[in-house]
């Protein structure tokens, strides 16, 4: 699998914990900093006020 589907499956788990209430701080701890920022910016597309 390459990065960009990992990125894609970090993404959505993010979006799925804001949704799920959980706090940020459950991100899991990934090898690749990028997918942790992939995983951030899902949460914090759920969290984000509409405008």
């Amino acid at each position: 699998m390459g990065f960009r589907e990992d990125a894609l499956r970090a993404r959505q788990a993010g979006l799925a914990s804001a949704r799920s209430g959980l706090p940020p701080t459950v991100c899991p701890r990934f090898t690749d900093p990028r997918l942790t920022a992939a995983w951030v910016r899902g949460y914090a597309a759920a969290v984000r006020p509409a405008p």
